[in-house]
């Protein structure tokens, strides 16, 4: 993939593994719904949550961008997180959520709903700006003939 396949991929999808450093123990990984603003990735979460505990601690993030497609393609980003305390952004940013995992509008008819779910639960956002991906094309298995020639091979980081 080149850049522009690489960027056309993470505004094409819709969920992610979040991944990030835990206080104690190993890496924490959580499948996410993102959104894009230009080409930063938002993320609605509480703030009581690890995921934004964790950014306040160390804004170095991964996103493992899924396909949602067996078989599964995938696309590693990597990025700098901010967490975003506005009100107004939290409601949005879960509002834009809302209506992508419905695929469709349903936050107008329960903006008085999505509003009091912010607020009760305590939403921000998590802002990614990626600097850097890491694409390895799959190498899938359709059939038997599809292993004659498979090769597999190493990758590197590549700038966002």
């Amino acid at each position: 993939m080149d850049r522009n396949e690489r960027r056309e991929f993470v505004r094409k999808h819709r969920t992610c593994v979040f991944g990030y450093g835990r206080k104690n123990d190993g890496p924490a990984m959580t499948v996410v719904y993102y959104v894009m603003d230009g080409d930063d990735l938002l993320i609605s979460t509480m703030a009581a949550r690890g995921k934004a505990q964790a950014v306040k601690r160390n804004p170095k993030v991964s996103l493992c961008i899924l396909d949602e497609r067996w078989p599964l393609t995938y696309l590693q980003v990597y990025g700098e997180a901010t967490l975003e305390e506005d009100f107004g952004q939290a409601v949005d940013v879960l509002r834009r959520v809302v209506d992508l995992m419905a695929g469709q509008d349903v936050s107008s008819a329960k903006l008085p709903e999505i509003e009091r779910m912010a607020r009760d639960e305590g939403r921000v956002v998590i802002r990614v700006r990626p600097y850097a991906t890491f694409a390895t094309p799959p190498r899938h298995v359709y059939q038997a003939e599809d292993l004659d020639g498979l090769t597999h091979f190493t990758s590197s980081s590549q700038p966002w």
